[in-house]
């Protein structure tokens, strides 16, 4: 990232750590296909496998590692392969589930965003339910009740691209897992998957559950991503109190305010000012934030999370969301409540005119 930017949007992509990137490196300098049956590739299948082990371990994931090219991928293969009846999941999902299951049921959501994992209208069925919940929203941040779930035999399947390295993994049967956030190189992730026997295989390579040659040097990479990652959460709750307090004082909302919500990612809304216009105003000043997800931010559509919550066009048009990172420090906190209250206070005097 530029040396003389703020970079607030780490739940979009974070900068890969330096261990994954010495590790990617040298593994470009001298790597063969894992599937060939020379020596260079055995050498390269050792690896591989080395790599799924500590990534497993890093993760405490007892069951299999099938490496995709990112949780998108992982997500497909999970939703469209699974050997179910039917599919139940809920309308603030992430847009790469939302696309794959159109059609299936919807959870009901509460105001705060925690999805109804006790509704017996939906969960009710005689055939086997495949229930995907993201583990951590990826607009507010909100951590969902996973563990309280009466699943009576669905498999559970997480989307835990925002968690996973931050959080320890939910109980789920099948989760997916993206590199790129929390210090990997983009293009590669896992879906960890309790039992093969519960997605149909495609041939290839994966055990036969994803074809095409495995990239090698950032799989080594995504390990040395978990292996190295520091315990920052802590100092991350302690800058989002900082900087909850400092948006309520300056007339801003937070979103889902009372949910439990995973440090690295809070929403706000400024009222008075669209989210369009305050990513240019942040941008003129040296900061990146965006304006929900990533994936959908450059259209700057209406979150269709802050929707299921309740909220209507005009309130969630004002929402912005800014995630922290390892490196984020009390003074990236100053800088931005600094830019912040004095676009509010602009924004509020022109609503009073």
């Amino acid at each position: 990232m530029a040396a003389d930017r703020l970079y607030l949007d780490h739940a979009a992509t974070t900068p890969m750590l330096p261990a994954a990137r010495a590790a990617m490196a040298t593994a470009m300098e001298d790597w063969a296909n894992p599937s060939s049956p020379h020596a260079d590739g055995r050498a390269a299948r050792a690896a591989l496998e080395e790599a799924r082990a500590r990534i497993a371990v890093a993760l405490g994931w007892s069951g299999h590692v099938i490496f995709t090219s990112g949780a998108t991928e992982a997500i497909a293969i999970a939703l469209t392969r699974a050997k179910a009846g039917r599919v139940v999941t809920s309308p603030v999902e992430h847009d790469a589930v939302l696309r794959v299951t159109k059609g299936a049921d919807r959870l009901p959501v509460t105001a705060d965003g925690c999805v109804c994992l006790t509704c017996d209208r939906v969960l009710r069925s005689d055939e086997r339910i495949l229930l995907a919940v993201q583990h951590v929203n990826n607009e507010t941040g909100v951590i969902q009740p996973l563990d309280r779930i009466e699943r009576d035999g669905a498999i559970l399947f997480a989307d835990c691209a925002q968690s996973a390295g931050k959080l320890s993994l939910p109980d789920a049967d099948m989760i997916a897992v993206s590199a790129h956030k929390f210090g990997g190189p983009p293009g590669i992730g896992a879906l960890l998957i309790r039992d093969l026997a519960l997605i149909e295989p495609s041939g290839g390579q994966e055990q036969g559950y994803r074809p095409g040659t495995e990239n090698l040097p950032a799989i080594l990479a995504m390990a040395a991503a978990l292996d190295s990652r520091g315990d920052w959460l802590a100092k991350a709750a302690e800058l989002r109190a900082r900087l909850d307090a400092g948006i309520e004082a300056a007339g801003g909302v937070i979103v889902a305010r009372d949910a439990p919500r995973i440090p690295a990612i809070a929403s706000y809304r400024m009222p008075g000012l669209s989210a369009r216009a305050q990513l240019i105003q942040f941008d003129l000043r040296g900061i990146s934030v965006s304006a929900g997800s990533a994936c959908s931010s450059g259209s700057l559509k209406t979150s269709h999370v802050l929707g299921a919550m309740g909220w209507d066009e005009a309130a969630a048009s004002e929402v912005v969301r800014v995630s922290f990172g390892p490196q984020t420090s009390d003074s990236d906190m100053d800088s931005f409540l600094a830019v912040w209250t004095a676009m509010a206070e602009r924004a509020a005097g022109q609503l009073k005119i």
